[in-house]
């Protein structure tokens, strides 16, 4: 007997026949004799109706209060789906975050978790129910709710599994694997079958929607194997697992791109020790995360400085550095949302060079101009206006040689 976690996502469990459709599937695979613990997402578009419903109320909604409303959608759907594994016959109990406990930090709508009780689901699992939890949500030392970010139940799940020590992590979602690229924008992407936490780690912080970054992290750090699968068919997916050799051969893995990143530019900043941590001090106080920072330094004793946000943070991150650019002296301060991030990735980049120089050739022949760069060991990223964002994925998909069964290796 194995102890089995699955996580499906918003779309799987979009509808009552789609609810149905993962019963089905959660049965099947208890009858296989395994202990099964579910992890549900809210309804596909919930979320959204939820943030727009706090947005609608006021423009900066109390980040407690935030929480409390957007963490009802999971609990729709844990009780749907026990309801329904219920009336098919089995023994099923749900569960919220703040149940189990699933301990967390304060940091309202982007909480950290600290631990996880097994206590409550380990008897409910010995006495032979499917435990249904809620995604995305946990409890902080307040006793307040507390959610994990967006895509944060792949986070509750490999959390889950890793504190439980399961034997595998299935991610159910409505693509069948981890892609080179996005097939709705190169029909002619191939599905990985198998790639690197690091790899999964660079893609999922640049843009790529299929794993939660902190997900990975968590995989990663436990040393969880991560299936991600289609929960629309028995295809088999792709496993996120510890690098081996056959995965240094392949140049690039992927190509990526983020549109829900947003550029803020301080001109005129005075050029001296500690201006830098004014600026930026204030963003993280406030919990928004600073993605990519380019510096310019003049000869008149002052510098320009540009970073990017995550988009949703974007009028609260421009309003707390206009404060204090008028604090340090700064000439004004521009904001861009129409930017789009895109970036190869791939740990074969370590032992090969003239892979940034031939992406930047890439871009250029297409008349793309890059207006930042970023680079790690295994990806490079640009910024570039947002309307070049799926030319750019093709061309560089096919400069790379992604297509299916193209991809390149020395």
């Amino acid at each position: 007997m194995a102890l089995v976690v699955q996580k499906y996502g918003g779309t799987s469990v979009g509808s009552i026949e789609r609810i149905r459709n993962v019963a089905r599937r959660v049965s099947k695979t208890f009858d296989d004799g395994n202990d099964v613990i579910v992890i549900v997402s809210a309804m596909a578009g919930e979320t959204n109706k939820l943030v727009a419903l706090a947005n609608e109320m006021c423009e900066f909604p109390s980040e407690r209060e935030y929480d409390v409303l957007v963490s009802t959608g999971e609990q729709v759907t844990i009780a749907l789906l026990s309801m329904c594994l219920q009336s098919m016959g089995y023994k099923a109990k749900s569960y919220c975050g703040w149940q189990i406990p699933m301990r967390t930090d304060s940091a309202f709508s982007k909480a950290r978790i600290e631990s996880i009780e097994d206590k409550n689901i380990r008897e409910d699992l010995k006495s032979g129910n499917i435990v249904v939890v809620a995604g995305f949500q946990g409890i902080d030392s307040e006793g307040n709710i507390a959610t994990l970010g967006r895509g944060g139940s792949d986070t509750s799940a490999v959390a889950i599994a890793a504190g439980l020590k399961a034997d595998v992590c299935e991610i159910y979602t409505d693509v069948d694997g981890i892609y080179t690229t996005d097939p709705r924008i190169v029909s002619e992407a191939s599905k990985l079958e198998k790639i690197s936490y690091d790899e999964m780690l660079e893609m999922a912080s640049l843009g790529s929607k299929v794993l939660q970054i902190r997900s990975v992290e968590f995989a990663k750090k436990f040393n969880v194997v991560v299936h991600v699968r289609s929960s629309f068919n028995d295809n088999p997916g792709t496993l996120v697992m510890k690098e081996d050799a056959d995965m240094e051969t392949v140049l690039v893995s992927g190509i990526t791109y983020n549109k829900d990143e947003a550029k803020i530019s301080v001109f005129r900043v005075p050029d001296r020790p500690g201006i830098a941590s004014k600026i930026f001090s204030p963003l993280s106080h406030a919990n928004i995360t600073v993605d990519m920072i380019i510096q310019n330094i003049s000869q008149e004793g002052y510098t320009d400085l540009t970073f990017t946000v995550p988009k949703t943070d974007f009028k609260k991150a421009f309003k707390i550095v206009e404060e204090t650019s008028k604090e340090i002296d700064a000439k004004n301060i521009k904001g861009d949302e129409s930017i789009a991030k895109v970036s190869i990735v791939g740990v074969g980049m370590r032992s090969h060079s003239g892979i940034a120089s031939k992406m930047f050739q890439t871009l250029s022949q297409e008349g793309i101009n890059i207006q930042m760069i970023s680079t790690s060991e295994i990806k490079v990223s640009c910024i570039i206006d947002a309307k070049y964002t799926e030319l750019a994925v093709r061309v560089l998909h096919e400069a790379f040689g992604l297509e299916k069964g193209e991809v390149k290796v020395e």
